[in-house]
């Protein structure tokens, strides 16, 4: 069993469920009492939220690499980011450290194409929506992204930042989130990527008739995948 280098707290909601879903099913897999390695370093998210504001990249990519660093040296066999945005900088993290980053877009496209789907509507940051990390991925795997409209990405941002992250869970955002996903129904997605590792905390399958792709829990299992592999 590989050991994992987690790279969480971005934010703490979404990290407990990773490492939850990580030990439950190297459980299911191997049986009796056994559960995951994991070294877990973790953000204080006030830090990278004020750097996000600045735009200052750089800045955000040193913690990240940090991180990683420190995971390194503490002999984790490979990471993995817990939030989608921060996937941004995967080329250049696996570059200096020399290590593998099991990739969340990567995960998921493979997800997407065993669904048999060309062409999803992606929800996330308005990072991971407007900037082309992400949606590059999808393309090498044929997989066309359907993202919102600037309103609408405004909204699901400031979701994200000002609820989600803390842990905070409102209908009436919730049934927002529903009306963007029925417009980009509209536009012809057939599926959506909940692509902030946020947001499976607020929809669910069940809650709309489109495949919903579940990230967070997509990349949890690729990395036990790859842990055991």
């Amino acid at each position: 069993m590989k050991t994992i280098g987690m790279i969480g707290g971005t934010g703490r909601p979404s990290t407990l469920e990773y490492y939850r879903i990580i030990n439950q099913e190297t459980n299911r897999r191997l049986g009796g009492l056994n559960s995951a390695k994991i070294l877990l370093s973790s953000f204080n998210y006030g830090e990278i939220d004020l750097l996000n504001k600045k735009e200052d990249h750089a800045g955000v990519y040193k913690l990240v690499l940090d991180a990683a660093q420190r995971l390194k040296r503490a002999s984790v066999d490979f990471i993995i980011i817990c939030a989608n945005t921060m996937h941004q900088y995967v080329d250049a993290l696996e570059t200096e450290t020399g290590l593998k980053v099991v990739h969340i877009a990567d995960a998921t496209a493979k997800e997407i194409k065993r669904k048999n789907l060309s062409k999803i509507g992606l929800l996330g940051t308005r990072f991971t929506m407007e900037m082309d990390f992400y949606t590059n991925r999808f393309s090498q795997f044929g997989i066309e992204s359907l993202v919102p409209e600037k309103t609408d990405r405004d909204f699901i941002h400031s979701a994200i930042m000002n609820e989600l992250l803390k842990e905070e869970f409102k209908p009436e955002t919730k049934n927002k989130f529903l009306s963007i996903i029925n417009k980009l129904q509209e536009k012809g997605a057939s599926g959506i990527v909940l692509g902030c590792t946020e947001i499976p905390l607020l929809i669910k399958q069940q809650d709309t008739d489109l495949p919903v792709f579940n990230t967070l829990e997509i990349h949890a299992k690729a990395a036990v995948d790859f842990a055991l592999g």
